[in-house]
């Protein structure tokens, strides 16, 4: 049994951005997304240079077993490609971009993924994110120091740790391999989408919106809805057995969107990603282009159609894709939007192999210099901090005495931010519970003399509710005396008491 992919590709600008910085592709046996960033000057060039890389893998001869390693080593060559365009064009430095991709083969689907684009399954009705971003959030949560919603709102969010960049460093994709499951539903996306649509909802689309085109269309709209201040990008793509692909319109016509479109690339196999070329005729120019409705060129002129780069027969055969890319851009007219980056091809550099150009050895300088800025900060921030804490003084326990302490009762891993001045004498086990838990909660105080002051008022208190009230002295027992001797005939009597005069004597 075979398996057909049926897809449908769509990027806009949004709501904030004044270009589109993602490209994507989709195509019979490929689905990409690239997220670019570095500026107005290098994004949209960075996610279209990935997309002209991987285009030429869009073929149904790969093996299973050479699949991922193919699609490996085109990301490769679109690193060096960055590489290469900011040797040559000192302004387009710093850019990069993400990339998730899915390459088809037979009934298996390689997938490899840098950065925080995202690649969903849809199986069963469930929907699952397969990718794991590679953001400094998304590495807090894998080591448990914030909740997964804590992530959501953190203001570090946007921050990626690894994405296909233009320097010499070889940060490896994460790569898997998955069957392809008739039935499946696969969604790529930007952060346009997926960092401002919950996933509930994006899954209640996916269920209920039978066609891929339909489907895209809905989920860009619900992301500006939402306020998505980033572009929007979204492939949607359902895996399809013989029986079904029979009954449906089958989707040859590769798809291309972004600036890549801008841009002018085409598919391997020829097709051109035009909106007329798309099943739906009523898909508009801002589906390819991801700009905005209507735009014109300078002089009120309609804004060119993108040019192609050309057909690429050979996927091995393009040596210099920055060059092709830079005459495809160069061709499509004068749109601010569009950029030219006067990219060389290979040989015409007279530089030796192994000489560092000026320009990177001056980039290296202030990769450098900005490391140890940022550290120089980082220490100055936490000395001043620490030297804050040492004016603070608080009443609290240590060694099981009530002592006064210099600094805040807080601790960060090995550190401890409090040190023990002076100890009371006083044992925090031999006052009254309530004011043992005061003390062991710690008290706090404007100043050293009041925190001594603090700290003797409550042992004077609490001593004072420890000691037993006076008793009343008891008064003296009385000694039973005699009294003087009766007269005769009398009986004799006794004094009652010591406090009652004597009745006795002569009658």
């Amino acid at each position: 049994m075979t398996v057909t992919l049926r897809y449908a590709a769509r990027s806009d600008v949004g709501l904030v951005r004044s270009n589109n910085q993602d490209s994507a592709y989709a195509g019979p046996n490929l689905l990409v997304v690239a997220d670019g960033m570095g500026g107005h000057a290098g994004g949209d060039v960075a996610s279209a240079l990935t997309i002209a890389a991987l285009v030429g893998l869009d073929r149904p001869d790969h093996s299973s077993e050479q699949s991922m390693s193919e699609l490996e080593r085109t990301i490769d060559r679109a690193r060096q490609d960055l590489v290469d365009a900011t040797t040559a064009d000192p302004d387009l430095a710093g850019m990069g971009t993400t990339v998730t991709a899915l390459l088809k083969s037979g009934n298996t689907l390689a997938m490899a993924h840098l950065g925080d684009s995202r690649a969903y399954l849809l199986r069963d009705g469930t929907l699952a994110q397969v990718t794991v971003d590679h953001t400094f959030v998304q590495h807090l949560v894998d080591t448990g120091r914030i909740t997964p919603d804590e992530a959501e709102s953190h203001p570090q969010r946007n921050v990626v740790m690894r994405v296909l960049g233009d320097f010499d460093l070889d940060l490896t994709p994460d790569l898997s391999i998955r069957e392809a499951v008739p039935g499946d539903r696969w969604m790529l996306c930007s952060d346009g989408l997926s960092g401002f649509v919950p996933d509930d909802e994006v899954a209640e689309v996916l269920n209920t919106v039978p066609e891929p085109y339909d489907a895209v269309e809905r989920l860009v709209s619900m992301a500006m809805r939402a306020g998505s201040t980033d572009n929007i990008t979204v492939v949607v793509a359902d895996v399809l057995d013989d029986a079904a692909a029979a009954g449906t319109a089958a989707t040859v016509t590769p798809e291309i969107v972004g600036s890549a479109a801008l841009a002018g690339v085409t598919a391997a196999g020829g097709g051109t990603p035009s909106a007329s070329a798309a099943p739906h005729s009523e898909i508009d120019g801002d589906t390819v282009t991801g700009f905005s409705r209507g735009q014109a060129a300078p002089g009120g002129q309609p804004a060119p159609a993108p040019v192609a780069v050309g057909v690429l027969t050979d996927p091995t055969a393009p040596e210099n894709l920055a060059d092709t890319l830079e005459q495809a851009m160069i061709a499509g007219g004068s749109d601010e939007e569009q950029y030219q980056p006067d990219i060389k091809p290979d040989d015409d550099e007279t530089e030796e192999s192994g000489e560092e150009t000026p320009v990177r050895k001056k980039r290296a300088w202030l990769t450098v210099l900005s490391v140890l800025l940022l550290v120089a900060g980082l220490g100055l921030a936490g000395w001043g901090g620490y030297r804050w804490t040492q004016t603070q003084y608080y009443v609290g326990e240590s060694d099981g005495q009530v002592a006064v302490f210099r600094g805040i009762p807080a601790t960060a891993g090995p550190l401890t931010f409090s040190t023990a001045v002076e100890l009371t004498g006083t044992r925090v086990d031999e006052l009254p519970a309530f004011v043992g838990d005061r003390v062991n909660e710690t008290i706090r105080a404007n100043s050293l003399e009041d925190a001594r002051g603090r700290a003797g008022r409550l042992i004077s208190e609490a001593t004072e509710e420890t000691e037993p009230s006076a008793s009343p002295t008891p008064s003296s027992t009385p000694t039973p005396t005699t009294s003087e001797e009766p007269a005769a005939g009398s009986s004799p009597k006794s004094t009652p008491s010591a406090s009652t005069k004597s009745s006795g004597g002569n009658g």
